[in-house]
């Protein structure tokens, strides 16, 4: 089954794994559940929307930083670990934060997914299937490139009012916060795989 998103299609594993990408579509449209009468109206002049949007770029920053310093420091040999033969691998979830940042970040400033990069619904799945140490860190970097750009670059004016994401209204506060706090999720879920391993995140480490 597939799950729309404004145009880009969630596609589940064909292993079964859940899938955080489907929680995220739905967390968003949840989110945007605004009154019908906040629908035509500004929510933000420039000023708030370019100060949240520093907010949001400061965010996922620090994001950013400790996602690849543990994509870093976890062993080539791990990246095909998992707790359960039904969860992420730690390739997976690496490679699962990486099309978050091509697609999804993108997304919450109105920008688009790199032009090399395909429709989603073929792209995603076949991304996700990267477990080789050297190709996750690359395309984590490249993802990462492409999501900063976007959002620092981003023309303000489509995200003073509210968004159409299918039949739902959405503001750029909602979706900034629905994105960042997944990420979070995804550090957190990280961060305890790297654990679970018997690695210390570097940023923990005694000197």
């Amino acid at each position: 089954m597939f799950h729309t998103l404004s145009g880009v299609i969630m596609v589940p594993s064909s292993s079964g794994r859940s899938r955080r990408s489907t929680m995220l579509a739905a967390g968003i449209l949840a989110l945007a559940a605004v009154p019908p009468t906040l629908s035509a109206q500004t929510i933000l002049d420039q000023k708030s929307a370019a100060d949240i949007r520093t907010q949001f770029l400061a965010d996922l920053d620090s994001v950013h930083v400790k996602i690849m310093a543990l994509a870093e420091a976890i062993p080539e040999a791990k990246y095909t670990w998992s707790p359960t033969p039904e969860t992420r691998t730690i390739a997976n979830a690496l490679m699962h934060v990486a099309t978050e940042w091509y697609v999804y970040v993108p997304m919450a400033v109105a920008g688009k997914s790199p032009a090399d990069f395909g429709a989603p619904r073929e792209t995603v799945p076949r991304l996700e299937k990267v477990t080789a140490k050297a190709e996750v860190l690359d395309h984590l970097r490249k993802a990462w490139a492409h999501a900063r750009v976007t959002v620092e670059n981003a023309d303000l004016t489509p995200l003073l009012g509210t968004r159409q994401l299918g039949k739902r209204s959405i503001t750029f506060v909602e979706f900034a916060l629905a994105m960042t706090g997944d990420l979070h999720e995804h550090l957190g879920q990280l961060v305890t795989y790297t654990r679970s391993i018997g690695e210390v995140p570097p940023w923990s480490r005694k000197p």
